[in-house]
């Protein structure tokens, strides 16, 4: 039985999201925030159900974005990238680190940190992402940015 490429596309973008996501938000969440270890377990705990709802969303916002920002330089892509991230998960993150204890200036610091991240990170995790489409045989707007996908 061949898999869709509707459920391919969830489970590379849900994959890539995880992974990429696990790591980075849990070493801002204890070198920046300043939450124990601990409170980074329960953050990374909230925030993994969140990711699974939200990486296929976050993919097709990505694809969209990109489409209509049509990047034509390699600076114009990685702003793009960058944006795409920043725009997406800051709130969810925040709402991530709360629930996970942070308060007050945790919150804030956690939320500015996260926020470079996105900007710095926004390409990398670009890469990644078309990187774990590619393995599940998926090719479109992440691979081809002038394509509309297909």
């Amino acid at each position: 039985m061949a898999v869709s490429a509707k459920t391919r596309s969830f489970l590379a973008d849900t994959l890539a999201l995880v992974i990429f996501f696990t790591i980075t938000s849990g070493l801002n969440e204890r070198f920046v925030a300043g939450l124990n270890w601990s409170e980074v377990a329960t953050a990374r705990a909230i925030g993994a159900p969140l990711m699974v709802l939200t990486a296929r969303p976050y993919g097709i916002w990505r694809e969209w974005l990109l489409c209509k920002i049509n990047p034509s330089s390699r600076f114009a892509t990685i702003a793009a990238d960058g944006l795409a991230l920043l725009v997406f998960q800051v709130p969810i993150y925040v709402a991530i680190i709360m629930a996970g204890g942070a308060r007050g200036s945790s919150v804030i610091s956690g939320a500015l940190g996260f926020a470079a991240l996105m900007i710095v990170l926004g390409r990398p995790y670009g890469v990644w992402l078309e990187f774990v489409r590619h393995r599940f045989g998926l090719e479109g707007q992440g691979q081809k940015p002038m394509s509309l996908g297909g």
